[in-house]
């Protein structure tokens, strides 16, 4: 079903305007800056570590020693990197011209504003930074985040009220992980109960965000709030016996959840007078990183699947009918109302990639790349799993196992034995590590209804510029690959999503994203180009055919070591 008036035609942004698109990632705060043809005119970021050392994390994060598995960050801390990259954008952006202005961030963080924090929102003096001001608005000064592992017994607990894992993944659209923002209210409430009764309100990351932008408490998007364990995923609202399995008077804290097209609200004065934006400049409702990438790949395509390679890995596609599994995670589309993103997410993404590279490859990625690329595809039958964290996909706690399988012919998949080993060689160990990655995407995506081989893949993310890398995608899924412009998908989406959402207010309906870009997406900063081709090479429907029966080997030794390991039972 299509929405708006069935038009292709393109609709014009006002001459003249630009468009502001925030990520607020696990490690950085970046910006993106379209003009009215979506071409880039300003790009930039804030490391938080290097640029904020003042607040002590490490990866963007704080790791708490007294409880294994608790990773937290502080809320300030975006606020104040905000600040800084206004500052550090303003001599190359005229701020009078933005017309909207939205936002992407890392999904599930938590963030719990104490009693008053929505009067100190509402009253921000323009001659002092965002920081002094906030320092004592939050209930919470840390946020838990997506890679917080703490939560195993709340999820269950969770699971158990609202009739079993595969039970609430239907009613929610994924079962309880540890990184959901019910079970981490839920531990919030149960440990720490006084922070739960002083809290005003509970944001996720990207509203915390829009509310600093608006002055004032924003909503929670529909499609960020589906990871929260607490939506319906078909109405799109709170569920009562979701809340309720949580913690009391949840509802309240929480508050409404808006369209994810929607307008948050007009800027605050405080950055009106600040910065000397329009009173006018509207804030489109923020979502999260992974659907904010959707929206920055302009993935519609149902044959299309993309995979963003960062801090996290995450694979996600379209679907019309979405099928809940306790695989991935259902999200409704944040630019089509009438269709759901399929998502999938690894915790072991871009740091794990680090830690094999320093430990194997001298920590050069050039050394990285041609340990890769010294070893051939399906690497001997060498098999890695490798988790530097607790891994969310599969439910394995941290620890790398290593195994060989005999040789892979089309006989039956009992017959293929495997072999524990201690340690590779370090040109194995980086094969292993790569194709483990993209072998437990495919399994999963495959499970999920997605297609495999995909038409393409459209690859995102910091690792998206490595060509060693891509190539190895390439040969596991059996397609080709592309690449974007710039890697940074999600503020791109972001500001891609702020023309939409303006552009949706002037019409006074929801019309389709692509009545934004038609015609000229081409000519613009959505382009993508082929990155890695696939098929015409003698020996590629064979090797295509042989990780077949690889990634179903895999899956069987990942389903072992869950029965061993796995937090999940």
């Amino acid at each position: 079903m299509a929405y708006g008036d069935g038009c292709s035609l393109p609709l014009p942004l006002p001459d003249g305007s630009l468009f502001l698109g925030f990520d607020c990632s696990t490690q950085s705060l970046k910006a993106t800056v379209l003009d009215a043809s979506l071409a880039i005119v300003a790009h930039d970021a804030v490391h938080f570590d290097s640029e904020l050392p003042h607040y002590g994390t490490e990866g963007g994060v704080r790791r708490d020693a007294a409880e294994p598995g608790r990773i937290v960050s502080p809320p300030l801390m975006w606020a104040e990197a905000l600040d800084l990259l206004l500052r550090r954008l303003k001599p190359r952006v005229d701020y009078g011209r933005v017309a909207a202005v939205s936002g992407s961030a890392q999904q599930h963080g938590s963030v719990y504003w104490g009693r008053g924090a929505g009067a100190a929102l509402a009253s921000l003096d323009p001659a002092w930074g965002l920081a002094p001001q906030l320092a004592g608005a939050f209930a919470a000064p840390e946020s838990p985040v997506w890679m917080d592992s703490s939560t195993t017994a709340q999820c269950r607990e969770v699971e158990a009220a609202l009739g079993g894992a595969l039970a609430l993944a239907r009613m929610t659209g994924c079962r309880a992980h540890e990184r959901c923002t019910g079970p981490q209210i839920r531990k919030m409430f149960q440990m720490r109960r006084g922070i739960y009764d002083g809290t005003e309100r509970i944001s996720l990351v990207s509203s915390f965000m829009a509310s600093l932008l608006i002055g004032g408490y924003a909503c929670i998007d529909q499609t960020d709030g589906a990871g929260m364990n607490l939506m319906d995923i078909e109405t799109r609202q709170l569920r009562q016996d979701a809340l309720e399995a949580t913690a009391p008077d949840l509802d309240v804290k929480i508050g409404k959840l808006a369209p994810a097209h929607a307008i948050a609200g007009t800027l605050a004065p405080y950055f009106v007078q600040r910065f000397q934006f329009t009173s006018n400049c509207l804030v489109v409702q923020w979502s999260g990183d992974n659907p904010n990438s959707l929206a920055g790949l302009t993935l519609s395509n149902p044959g299309d699947l993309a995979i963003s390679l960062g801090t996290s890995d995450t694979v996600f596609g379209v679907t019309d009918v979405p099928e809940p599994s306790l695989d991935g995670n259902i999200l409704p589309n944040p630019v089509d109302p009438s269709t759901y993103m399929v998502m999938l997410c690894y915790k072991n993404g871009s740091l794990t990639r680090e830690d094999i590279r320093d430990r194997y490859a001298e920590k050069s990625w050039d050394v990285f790349n041609n340990l890769l690329e010294q070893t051939d595809p399906l690497n001997g039958g060498k098999l890695g799993f490798y988790y530097k964290e607790h891994e969310i996909l599969p439910p394995l706690p941290v620890g790398f196992h290593r195994y060989i399988v005999d040789t892979l012919t089309s006989g039956p998949l009992a017959e293929t034995k495997e072999r524990q080993k201690d340690e590779f060689d370090p040109p194995s160990e980086v094969r292993a590590l790569i194709e483990g990655q993209f072998m437990s995407m495919r399994g999963h995506a495959e499970r999920c209804g997605l297609p495999v081989p995909p038409k393409r893949i459209i690859a995102t993310g910091g690792a998206s510029s490595n060509q060693a890398i891509l190539k190895t995608l390439a040969s596991v899924f059996g397609c080709p690959v592309y690449t974007v412009q710039r890697p940074d998908s999600a503020s791109l989406g972001a500001a891609l999503r702020a023309a939409h959402g303006w552009l949706c207010k002037k019409q006074g309906e929801f019309v389709p994203i692509s009545r934004v870009y038609s015609g000229g997406s081409d000519r613009t900063s959505l382009s993508m180009k082929l990155a890695v081709p696939f098929g015409g090479c003698e020996g590629d429907d064979e090797l295509l055919n042989k990780y077949t029966l690889l990634v179903e080997k895999r899956l069987e030794i990942e389903q072992k070591l869950v029965e061993r390991f796995g937090r999940v039972k």
